[in-house]
């Protein structure tokens, strides 16, 4: 490899850990160097889950300082992508209003229906594009305006947390465009704040901030950053800050093959890239959503539970001691009789319970299935009605954008699973394409190579990502098997819908 020319520095923050990560450009191909490491998750205060984002900032800080002592002047900008809708409030003086909410947090319950008496679903989703789950930025903010309706009243601005990471850094106050369209705030239209859908709602529309596109240069680092952590003044831009929409930025495809993605991880993003939003009635019937992409593009796709399931059945196990590493359980899942058990993954249910094994349990009885007992039975369960899920969504896509698609591509943790990546080829009937893990990081910073003029357009950055990546292909088998199960699937999703 060329030695490299010119280095950007991405934060990629997710659910579970965040890292802060050197991206090392030689003019062809995108290096990747993990700086920083952290551990993330909820900080249960009281009966409520929170972020914690000032040890996010510390620990983000403690990376940057690494980066600059590693690669100095050699360092062109910086950008962040996080999870979507969860944020922050300032006031006037920029002083943080309250401790934010993680999306899991049950304050939203009961929301979602307290917006639909206000508004129908139908005029929601037409000024928004949004698929309806509990946690949108709406629901919460609707439950702040009932719970501690003193805060919303001081509340100046709203920053989504990639957005209030950017603050912590160059002292921006914007709303980077990919984000903002999963708040369920934005017409996708227009691509403003939908001011009568936040007045229908009786929330003010003078704290979201102004909206700004991938690849926007916010700013140079404030001088207290760059003193404290010994970095020059490089510049702060707005990559596709939602970690799905850099994911779809890192995906290799090629050519003018029909391509749906899954961005596989603790959630499950299953979609294709469109020109323009789609709201037609049957997009809003089958609960899709429009979420912005870089380019010009938007991501037409399905909220899926994703490997959630088996993180927190894996988090059941190891509350009872025994064997439980992720090749441990895939050899157990092996083993477990094929296509037994099914569920719908995106029951309510499955979402936050106590116990992910006794939940499917649950289930499975509910619905007069086989129930699964061992750890190899719940795991192997888990997984297939996962594949059996994309195809669902295959076929939901297909239809909407009237075209069949070739290939499947599986970025993220998640394309290193090669149980699912097999059964989702099986199910579905595809090749699926898998890698690179790391396109979310990819996409974040090769949008801010493009920012810099270094890299030019959304194909000329995907064939960057190819080159900088392996790919696994996982092609299709045992289709009879996998049809007949198909069936019983379409039956369960009917008579025990999400």
């Amino acid at each position: 490899m060329k030695r490299a020319r010119s280095v950007y520095l991405g934060i990629d923050l997710g659910a579970a850990s965040g890292r802060i990560v050197a991206g090392l450009w030689d003019g062809r191909t995108m290096k990747l160097d993990e700086l920083h490491r952290f551990s993330n998750g909820p900080v249960y205060l009281g009966d409520t889950m929170r972020w914690d984002v000032l040890r996010f900032w510390t620990e983000i800080q403690t990376g940057l300082a690494a980066a600059g002592k590693k690669y100095g002047k050699q360092i062109v900008s910086v950008g962040a992508d996080t999870w979507g809708s969860d944020y922050v409030l300032l006031d006037r003086n920029s002083e943080i209003l309250g401790q934010p909410f993680h999306y899991r947090d049950a304050r939203t319950d009961g929301m979602m229906e307290k917006a639909l008496r206000k508004m129908p679903r139908a005029e929601i989703f037409a000024r928004s594009g949004t698929q309806f789950q509990p946690f949108n930025t709406l629901f919460q903010l609707l439950a702040l305006r009932d719970q501690s309706p003193e805060l919303l009243a001081q509340a100046d601005c709203l920053l989504l947390m990639p957005d209030f990471i950017h603050w912590c850094l160059c002292g921006s106050r914007g709303a980077e465009f990919t984000n903002a369209t999963t708040t369920q705030c934005l017409n996708p239209q227009n691509q403003k704040w939908a001011g009568d859908l936040l007045k229908k709602m009786g929330l003010p529309k003078d704290m979201f901030p102004k909206i700004v596109s991938p690849g926007t240069k916010l700013g140079t680092l404030r001088d207290s950053v760059s003193r404290q952590l010994g970095l020059e003044k490089i510049q702060v831009v707005a990559p596709a800050t939602h970690d799905t929409a850099s994911a779809v930025v890192g995906v290799p495809a090629a050519g003018k093959t029909n391509w749906a993605y899954i961005s596989s991880g603790t959630w499950s993003l299953m979609g294709v890239e469109v020109g323009r939003a789609c709201l037609s009635p049957r997009v809003l019937e089958l609960n899709m959503t429009n979420e912005g992409g870089f380019g010009g593009t938007y991501r037409l796709l399905k909220n899926i539970m994703g490997l959630w399931l088996v993180q927190q059945c894996k988090r059941s196990f190891d509350g009872r001691g025994g064997e439980n590493g992720y090749d441990a359980l895939e050899r157990a899942a092996a083993a477990a009789r094929p296509l037994r058990s099914l569920l719908n993954v995106n029951r309510a249910q499955f979402y936050n319970p106590p116990d992910m094994p006794r939940a499917i349990q649950d289930f499975c009885r509910e619905t007069g299935q086989p129930v699964p007992k061992t750890k190899g039975e719940l795991v192997r369960c888990a997984y297939e009605s996962l594949a059996l899920q994309y195809r669902r969504t295959l076929g939901w896509l297909e239809e909407l954008t009237g075209e069949r698609i070739d290939v499947i591509h599986v970025v993220g943790g998640g394309s290193l699973n090669r149980m699912l990546n097999q059964f989702t080829a099986d199910a579905c009937q595809r090749p699926v394409l898998a890698g690179p893990t790391e396109a979310t990081i990819m996409g974040n910073l090769l949008v801010q190579a493009s920012s810099a003029g270094e890299i030019g357009s959304l194909p000329e950055i995907r064939e960057a990502v190819r080159c900088s990546s392996s790919i696994t292909t996982y092609e299709p088998a045992e289709s009879d098997m996998w049809a007949e199960a198909a069936g019983r699937f379409a039956r369960l999703e009917q008579d025990y819908p999400a």
